[in-house]
């Protein structure tokens, strides 16, 4: 009898995202709950955007342009480059999905750093691929290890900088450095899902590498510093052969009308973005200082979110702040038995998570 699974399927694990507040208060029956597990902006979402989606809600029943013409042209004025090297996507998620379903053969090896976003190893080996782990070092992407690894097989390498769930971040020379390397025939996947948010000025966007590198992408998202993620809508920069390739199994209308249309507006969001920033920085700064307090380990970061070292282990952090109504994520699903990962939130709910740490922690 033939398996109803096409092969290797059947081995993967489902992506954990983090648990809605709807989930949790409809379950428990608990109100004023806050969520704090998925990196989201605690603003909400970019008011010129909202306001630009309420603008046309009347067009909803148009399929939306399949090309993402003026968002990509409006990409293109920002970051300086021709919209044949732009592709915009059903979030980056869907983007990391067209690298691999285009160009990435059965059996054919990608590098991962570990642990980092989970949905790269999930879609790799969901398409045949074979993973190549590469672990860290000292919570740091091991630059010189990757090298090491890569062979006649590999055919891509993820990065994602600054580094999901630990925050921490590669320099703008470093990344040059092992781009050139490597063989001319390995595609560098590049995601900066959490660019804005650093501050070291040794660290910023390599959009500017692409023309020495022509198999590097760059990939960027709407969700975070924007605060678009309900909308799901990414972008990506590479060469235009690799645009090429991805066009060609992208599935028309992939972003929608009222994604695009948001998008559109939130990239003249500049003081909306600002304010998120600066959200961001103090509420890091009044979590590093309350966590020291409490005696908490924690990892400075270059991202909205920290990863805190908790003494009575992950699962059982999480599953004693569910209680208490504040929604946290646990790091055992990347291997981080002892550690959970917290965005910043609204001072508020900053102060809210401290205080539920040291109750639960008691």
């Amino acid at each position: 009898m033939k398996t109803l699974l096409r092969k290797g399927i059947e081995n993967l694990t489902p992506y954990p995202p983090g648990k809605p507040i709807e989930e949790l208060e409809r379950e428990s029956g608990l109100v004023g709950s806050i969520k704090l597990a998925s990196n989201e902006n605690p603003l909400g979402p970019s008011p010129k955007a909202i306001m630009a989606i309420k603008e046309n809600l009347d067009n909803m029943h148009r399929y939306p342009d399949s090309s993402c013409y003026y968002l990509r042209q409006k990409l293109a004025e920002k970051f300086g480059l021709p919209m044949s090297k732009i592709i915009v996507g059903n979030g980056s998620d869907e983007i990391i999905g067209l690298v691999v379903y285009t160009f990435v053969s059965p059996d054919e090896e990608v590098i991962l750093p570990v642990p980092t976003f989970l949905l790269y190893e999930k879609v790799v080996e969901g398409f045949g691929g074979k993973i190549v782990p590469v672990p860290l070092s000292n919570f740091h992407i091991d630059l010189p290890a990757i090298l090491k690894a890569v062979s006649s097989k590999t055919k891509i390498i993820f990065i994602n900088n600054p580094n999901n769930p630990t925050g921490k971040a590669l320099k703008n020379e470093e990344i040059s450095h092992f781009l050139n390397s490597l063989p001319s025939d390995v595609i560098v996947v590049l995601d900066e899902a959490y660019i804005e948010f650093t501050t070291d000025p040794k660290i910023s966007s390599v959009v500017e590498l692409l023309e020495s590198y022509p198999l590097l992408v760059v990939l960027r998202t709407f969700s975070k510093a924007y605060g678009l993620a309900g909308l799901r809508i990414g972008y990506g920069f590479a060469s235009e052969r690799i645009i090429d390739g991805m066009n060609l199994v992208r599935q028309p209308f992939n972003a929608n009308y009222l994604a695009q249309v948001g998008a559109l507006a939130a990239l003249d969001d500049d003081e909306f973005v600002k304010k998120t920033l600066n959200l961001i920085r103090d509420g890091l700064e009044f979590l590093y200082s309350q966590l020291d307090r409490i005696g908490i380990e924690c990892l400075t970061t270059q991202t909205n979110f920290v990863l805190i070292k908790t003494p009575i282990g992950a699962e059982k952090t999480y599953r004693r702040m569910l209680r208490e109504g504040v929604i946290v994520r646990s790091m055992e699903s990347f291997g981080l038995k002892d550690y959970i990962r917290v965005n910043v939130g609204l001072p508020e709910e900053n102060k809210r998570l401290i205080e539920t740490l040291e109750k639960i922690l008691s």
